[in-house]
């Protein structure tokens, strides 16, 4: 059975650090590109930040840009995200997605549309004080 747990949510003030982490059981994600999704209360989920397969290739939401930083440990088929500089409206349940459909395959397109993602963890909630 193929797992992504997430972990490293939290309620922070304004201003404050979270390292979010994803890490994959069941199979490898080493070979495809991964990403972060967000959702809040009342709202679709949205793309956060995509990672691709080699770590070389990073995107981001123009939101989180400069200050949330995506990477992955394919030794252990971890992912990360850093997010510094939290701000309220920064608050939401954070997914890790990860797709096994094309190997080597990194475009921007593709892995910012959530229906690419056929593995999805169950979330962490980020709560930022104001």
């Amino acid at each position: 059975q193929v797992q992504l747990v997430e972990s490293g949510g939290g309620l922070v003030q304004t201003g404050a650090n979270l390292r979010l982490s994803c890490v994959a059981s069941g199979r490898t994600f080493s070979e495809y590109s991964m990403a972060w999704f967000r959702q809040a209360p009342g709202k679709e989920r949205e793309f956060v930040a995509a990672i691709s397969w080699s770590g070389t290739t990073t995107y981001y939401a123009d939101a989180v840009k400069g200050r949330y930083t995506i990477s992955r440990d394919n030794n252990n088929d971890a992912m990360y995200l850093q997010m510094n500089s939290l701000k309220p409206e920064d608050t939401a349940v954070y997914y890790c997605a990860g797709e096994a459909s094309r190997p080597h395959y990194d475009g921007w397109h593709y892995l910012k549309n959530p229906s690419t993602h056929g593995y999805w963890g169950q979330g962490t909630q980020v709560t930022v004080s104001p």
